[in-house]
């Protein structure tokens, strides 16, 4: 997909997309040039509407905004364009901005439709249709636009890569796989990347790691990638839960497992924010691990009440399986912080039906034990249409998590506070850093949206980071 700033001759032939805002469709309609009525019962510009005419010869599309549409609506209104309109474009289309739209608002317009072009028909014989060589020509007075045209592909470049990773089926998208993705990454850009098998891992003493991968033929990669910037002043490490794909081991889950290769949504996003860090040149330095396993059943698979070591030096006795993303989790917050000591630490995982139970599919639930990170990343969210909110950190919940047997157990095995308690069990490997946060992200990053007939990678944490990054700069 190729854009073009303000051409001298727009294309005439090419389908023609006009964003309105509510209630402005005439002033809009006037400052473009085009002598067309339209009664404001049959289109005023509200959300999610359309309306398209033609006009000597174009075909225009007018895309309804809303009043004030915040970031994710104007997104979303771009992308329905390729994603459910394709037909109406063949080589070129034009995106008309109005001057009304601000730089915010043509960002998440562009990024919208170049995201619109992503498909999850990765397998069928019939391919999606190609618009990697579409012409995109842009009209818009925002100063900077051919800056913003590349930032907001970029951004989209991230967030396809985000679908991609937790789209794709299991036996494509292994431990191995991530960690290639990962070297790769870091040939592109420069960075200093270390994929370590179990071998390595296990001389790292990376031991809650290594217990989660046991059960699977597919050998476990623990990814650390480094990011670094010579003007940055900051230091943030990034921690993304990297379950390939979770069987529950020998918890096996009972329902829900054709969608368990979605548990690495914590990853993707890690992976994809450490790409566009790194594609937009942030002042920031980064470091981002990525703990890798496949959670599967065999004779070596770890058991319900084995006690197991951990990189902290804590003991665990699992009391579930299942509960297996915060023991890699651990392992991965433990070394980040242990031999990086970065200002502030950030984890994103599917890891509680909880935080569904609590949130549903509306935000991710939030902890942190730094109020300022905390109001940081709710705000980005809010502004970026990626919300949180906040849940507890109180010690009495920490006691739930407390063993006869272990220094700590997975687990607290009652129908309660399942969210919270799998964020003290992480918090006890945090070695007390003073800013750390953990975005519990299982009812948001894989979900029933329009663009697909079945539940899909969001990309959620994508835009969020890079928001929250940017304020903290």
């Amino acid at each position: 997909m190729q854009f073009k700033l303000n051409p001298k001759n727009p294309s005439s032939t090419g389908l023609r997309v006009i964003p309105v805002f509510e209630n402005q469709v005439s002033d809009i309609l006037t400052e473009k040039n085009l002598q067309k009525t339209i009664p404001s019962p049959l289109f005023s510009g509200k959300k999610d509407s359309q309306f398209s005419f033609e006009i000597e010869g174009q075909l225009v599309l007018l895309i309804g905004l809303g009043e004030n549409p915040d970031y994710k609506t104007v997104e979303n209104s771009l992308r329905r364009v390729l994603s459910k309109q394709s037909s109406l474009i063949e080589k070129e289309v034009l995106l008309d901005f109005p001057a009304e739209m601000d730089e915010s608002h043509v960002e998440a317009a562009l990024v919208g439709f170049k995201l619109g072009a992503y498909s999850i028909g990765f397998y069928k014989k019939e391919k999606p249709k190609d618009h990697s060589k579409l012409k995109v020509e842009i009209i818009t007075s925002l100063k900077k636009a051919k800056d913003l045209a590349a930032r907001a592909g970029k951004i989209a470049d991230a967030k396809i890569e985000a679908f991609k990773l937790v789209d794709l089926p299991p036996n494509k998208i292994t431990p191995e796989n991530l960690g290639d993705w990962a070297k790769n990454l870091g040939k592109k850009f420069e960075l200093n990347v270390k994929v370590w098998d179990s071998k390595k891992a296990k001389s790292e003493k990376l031991e809650a790691f290594l217990a989660v991968g046991r059960g699977s033929a597919k050998d476990p990669r623990f990814i650390i990638i480094e990011y670094r910037h010579p003007k940055a002043s900051k230091h943030v490490g990034l921690v993304g839960k990297g379950v390939t794909f979770d069987t529950g081991g020998l918890n096996i889950k009972t329902q829900g497992m054709h969608h368990m290769k979605s548990d690495m949504g914590g990853a993707a996003a890690v992976l994809a924010t450490t790409q566009l860090v790194a594609d937009l040149g942030l002042h920031l330095n980064l470091t981002s691990i990525v703990p890798a396993v496949e959670n599967a059943i065999d004779k070596d698979a770890y058991l319900p009440s084995e006690v197991i070591g951990s990189h902290a030096g804590l003991s665990i006795e699992v009391i579930d399986t299942d509960a297996e993303g915060r023991l890699i989790l651990a392992d991965g917050l433990s070394y980040l912080i242990k031999n990086y000591a970065p200002d502030q630490v950030i984890d994103l995982a599917t890891l509680t039906g909880s935080a569904i139970g609590t949130f549903g599919y509306e935000c991710a639930a939030l902890f942190t034990n730094d109020g300022t990170i905390s109001y940081g990343l709710q705000s980005a969210g809010e502004e970026i249409g990626e919300k949180s909110w906040p849940l507890p950190l109180w010690e009495s919940f920490g006691k739930e998590m407390d063993s006869e047997i272990a220094d700590i157990k997975n687990y607290h095995g009652k129908p309660f506070a399942g969210a919270i308690t799998a964020a003290k069990f992480l918090q006890a490997f945090t070695h007390e850093h003073p800013a750390w946060a953990h975005l519990d992200i299982a009812g948001v990053a894989f979900s029933d949206t329009e663009f697909a007939k079945t539940k899909t990678g969001t990309a959620y944490g994508v835009g969020l980071l890079l928001r929250y990054f940017e304020s903290i700069l």
